[in-house]
């Protein structure tokens, strides 16, 4: 009998709960259960694993429903029982599971998939920065004199974990200098939310802070590094000492065991050093590298000409994909969503160079696709071969992000203005906007996108960066300029500079 996998699970669900009869029942039942204050689904799940043993009345129906579903599932697949059980054993990963149910209850199997809430929340908690960083999409400095209070903030972690967010990242400005940021922290881990922080590691350059964050709950530390050496990281984050602290930074969250990715954004100030800032993250024992698309928005309006052309992202996802084969630890990760087209792309090259060599069928590479910034490692694996799952921007669709005074954007790369601003966590009723936010149907529906992207047969697993496309277009249904299919209005943008710098 073979192991049931996560791709199998996730199937398993998509067929039986993909009608209009099972999606009603699992609105009704994948709720909030205010008496036994979690989501009703994952209760049931509790019960039929035996993590859980009292619940209502309601719950326990539902974990009729639930076991009857997976027993059936499990047969159908060549899984036992107890196969099932240690599935769901892990908890994040039954709440992502969770989450997966509720939203083909909403949307159905949308292609790319919706969830029930969000996957990941970008949380800038703060404005408040110790760096002066030149692509700054926060344009941070002074903390804003309208950022949530503590108890505000508290209050919306409550909201997002009764919604079913899986992962919360807090980020600025920067946070580790928010006062509360412990607390809030501790509070999300006690909700069962996997928490994650995206700082410069200024802070963490003391391994005794280190281990506070992690006594507090912090599970996943994403650390800024956009250069080899100090000339190029001091300078683009405009403080002196800074590399040397960020460096120890990182040795330290790796020496405490915690689950460490370094991020960089590709410029035309660092590109060149980037594969060898890969093999650096490697020595040091990192576990994700993640390279961010360079955005103009925020600080980074005034250096719009640093960011890389068509041809030079291309090259440089390119390397990075063939460099992953060589790495020891380090997996290679990008938020352009036209990493996972040119992972295809490469691989069916390989593929054929490789059929041509010794006359073997072509390896099946159609699973590849690739995992952008809202994933977190509980939820990576197999569930990364469901393109449907994936859909390259995940704005708006598996992460949106929250500002300082609780305003909710698609992602944490658009500009705060009212015409791409969802709601307000703490005004407004945050479930109701994720379902019925007419803006969010627009970032999910790629069919609506223009340019290059329209009918390009990758356009699922891509679709190109809408932040990208509204910072350059004013637009979130632009084409994303940053590939080689829109090379026509990449040259435009060019012309655009140059007439502006003359």
């Amino acid at each position: 009998m073979r192991v049931m996998s996560t791709t199998d699970t996730i199937k398993l669900f998509k067929n039986v709960v993909d009608n209009p009869l099972a999606r009603w029942v699992l609105r009704r039942i994948s709720s909030y259960c205010y008496t036994c204050s979690e989501n009703r689904l994952e209760v049931a799940l509790q019960l039929y694993i035996g993590v859980r043993k009292d619940a209502c009345l309601k719950c326990r129906a539902a974990e009729k429903i639930v076991s009857r579903v997976v027993k059936s599932g499990a047969n159908a697949f060549g899984a036992s029982e107890e196969q099932m059980k240690s599935k769901f054993s892990d908890a994040y990963w039954r709440r992502g599971l969770v989450n997966v149910i509720k939203g083909i209850s909403h949307f159905g199997v949308h292609r790319p998939f919706i969830p029930g809430a969000p996957f990941q929340i970008v949380w800038n908690v703060t404005k408040l920065c110790n760096l002066r960083c030149k692509h700054c999409y926060e344009n941070a400095g002074r903390p804003a004199p309208d950022e949530l209070t503590t108890e505000e903030a508290l209050m919306g972690i409550e909201r997002l974990s009764k919604a079913g967010v899986v992962s919360i990242a807090f980020s600025g400005g920067e946070p580790t200098v928010r006062p509360d940021i412990l607390k809030l922290i501790k509070y999300a881990s006690n909700k069962g939310i996997y928490v994650a922080i995206a700082t410069n590691a200024l802070v963490f350059a003391s391994r005794d802070r280190v281990k506070e964050f992690k006594e507090a709950g912090l599970n996943f530390v994403q650390i800024s590094l956009d250069g080899l050496n100090p000339a190029t990281h001091d300078e683009f984050r405009g403080v002196p000492g800074a590399f040397e602290k960020t460096i120890q930074g990182i040795k330290n969250c790796v020496a405490e065991g915690m689950f460490t990715e370094v991020a960089c954004v590709g410029t035309h100030f660092n590109y060149k050093e980037i594969p060898a800032i890969v093999d650096l993250c490697d020595e040091l024992g990192v576990d994700w590298f993640m390279l961010y698309n360079f955005i103009p928005t925020g600080r980074g309006r005034d250096i719009v000409a640093a960011d890389l052309t068509p041809d030079e992202r291309e090259h440089l996802l390119r390397t990075l994909w063939l460099k992953r084969k060589t790495t020891k630890k380090v997996e290679i990760l990008s938020t352009a969503p036209q990493y996972a087209r040119v992972a295809k792309e490469v691989e069916k090259e390989l593929a054929e160079k490789m059929q041509g060599s010794n006359g073997t069928a072509p390896l099946e590479c159609d699973g590849v696709v690739i995992p952008t910034h809202f994933y977190n490692p509980k939820l990576q694996g197999e569930l990364s071969k469901l393109a449907d799952f994936i859909g390259g921007c995940g704005a708006g669709r598996f992460y949106v992000s929250v500002e300082p005074n609780g305003d909710i954007y698609p992602c944490v790369f658009f500009p705060h203005v009212d015409e791409v601003k969802i709601g307000n966590l703490i005004r407004d009723d945050f479930e109701q906007l994720w379902v019925k936010s007419n803006l969010l149907h627009k970032t999910r529906e790629k069919d609506l996108i223009g340019g290059g992207c329209k009918g390009c047969e990758y356009l699922y697993i891509c679709g190109g960066c809408r932040a990208r496309a509204y910072n350059y277009f004013g637009d979130i249904l632009a084409p994303d300029p940053g590939c080689k299919a829109n090379l026509a209005y990449w040259q435009g943008i060019t012309e655009a500079i140059k007439v502006r710098e003359a």
